[in-house]
């Protein structure tokens, strides 16, 4: 297994060295419409982020206000830890007819792909973890870009953003589907929750937009 010592950058795989370098400058004066984004979405084998292991990452990004569909990622991973009571949920069979790749090969692909786009994803505090995680058994550090969180996103067209103790109600990105009417014919898979995340970005923001308090500086501390 690939281990860095994390006290000494130059111990650090070529990959990560180019990501840290990424971040020296910040976005504060960039507009909405100049920001690459990137929607990800993983599937687990169970929610423990110390136990459980990514099964697959699903990628997609946005740019110009649109999605760009020739611009994604999806993954699958080896699965040295298998839990059959998920495969239900997400699918995927230890032994299934998928390209499968190390943890290690997984990060690097994650990694070089996101650069440093503002990511999204729904409950993103998990999906968050669980790439912090694999990242740390590697003796890296954590994931440097801004996060956006569409439920907390989505909870702000319904409760004004400006009202304080407004509702701490979890919106799931099914009933985002509802409301914003998106298919979700491709729910429970990666690459689908992650483009439904995109275009659930996409329609949020539009409500957002409209109300013209809403600043970039509001949209990224709505975490």
């Amino acid at each position: 297994m690939q281990f860095w010592s994390r006290k000494n950058i130059k111990d650090y795989p070529e990959f990560w060295k180019h990501y840290l370098k990424l971040f020296d400058a910040g976005k504060n004066n960039v507009s909405l419409d100049d920001i690459r984004f990137v929607a990800f979405d993983t599937e687990t084998t169970g929610f423990d982020y110390d136990t459980d292991r990514v099964l697959s990452i699903g990628a997609v990004a946005i740019s110009n206000n649109a999605i760009d569909v020739s611009d994604q990622l999806e993954i699958y991973l080896d699965q040295n830890v298998f839990n059959e009571a998920t495969v239900a949920i997400h699918g995927i069979r230890k032994h299934g007819n998928y390209d499968k790749i190390s943890e290690f090969d997984a990060l690097q692909l994650f990694i070089d792909y996101i650069g440093d786009a503002i990511l999204i994803a729904h409950h993103a505090e998990f999906d968050r973890k669980m790439i912090d995680r694999a990242l740390q058994r590697r003796g890296l550090g954590t994931l440097k870009n801004k996060i956006l969180d569409t439920g907390v996103l989505f909870k702000n067209t319904k409760h004004s953003v400006y009202l304080s103790g407004y509702s701490n109600r979890h919106y799931s990105l099914d009933e985002l589907c509802n409301d914003l009417k998106i298919s979700k014919s491709d729910r429970h898979t990666a690459s689908g929750d992650a483009y439904i995340t995109a275009l659930a970005f996409l329609k949020i923001l539009s409500r957002l937009k409209k109300d013209k308090r809403v600043t970039i500086k509001d949209v990224f501390r709505l975490k």
